[in-house]
């Protein structure tokens, strides 16, 4: 299967960057095909411009590049930590660029962009991974949980992905080195059981 990975931290000592180089080696020894894209390290431009807004607005052939892997894969996992209930600005401003309308959904013949989209992506499953410095229990009493709702039903539900997964790890600031390796264990775990679900 293609497996589209995008990793969305500027540290690469981070938690999130050992999760994602963990979950991609594995899927790749599982004999997959892995697309992996760490947006800070390959100094992805998060800004869209007015020209690439419309349908067939011009686009650079790195946004291309990117929409063309994200029509192919199969299953698409995205890693960041929890900023301010949000992704970083970086991974927000590769939604706003790659999932394009022709790309990621579509509107109904007599739609003028009122209605509710048809979604347009292959992709049998999303898998988000999140890390958080705040206990879960504060954090779902305080804020609920915005990130699910952003990546379940405002992004891939859609834009046609309507098996979604995800885990939130934290607190990562006072986590051991053994729970970290746990985490990844496990992160490891839920995206193998993603694909094995597209399996069935």
């Amino acid at each position: 299967m293609n497996i589209l990975i995008i990793l969305g931290h500027p540290d690469p000592g981070s938690l999130n960057h050992a999760i994602a180089l963990a979950v991609r080696d594995d899927l790749a020894a599982a004999g997959h095909d892995i697309i992996f894209h760490d947006l800070y390290g390959e100094g992805f431009d998060p800004l869209l411009t007015a020209g690439e807004i419309p349908k067939y607005g011009t686009i650079s052939q790195t946004i291309a590049a990117h929409c063309r892997e994200l029509s192919r894969a199969d299953d698409i996992i995205i890693v960041h930590p929890n900023w301010w209930g949000q992704p970083p600005a970086i991974l927000k401003g590769w939604v706003d660029r790659v999932f394009r309308p022709g790309v990621a959904y579509r509107f109904e013949e007599g739609d003028g962009g009122e209605g509710i989209p048809a979604g347009l992506l292959r992709a049998s499953a999303a898998v988000v991974i999140n890390t958080s410095n705040t206990p879960a229990a504060r954090e779902q009493a305080a804020f609920g949980d915005p990130l699910d709702a952003l990546w379940r039903q405002c992004i891939f539900d859609l834009c046609g992905v309507t098996r979604f997964y995800r885990r939130m790890f934290s607190v990562v600031v006072t986590s051991t080195m053994e729970q970290r390796l746990s985490w990844i264990e496990e992160a490891k775990d839920l995206c193998r059981t993603a694909l094995r679900q597209d399996a069935r």
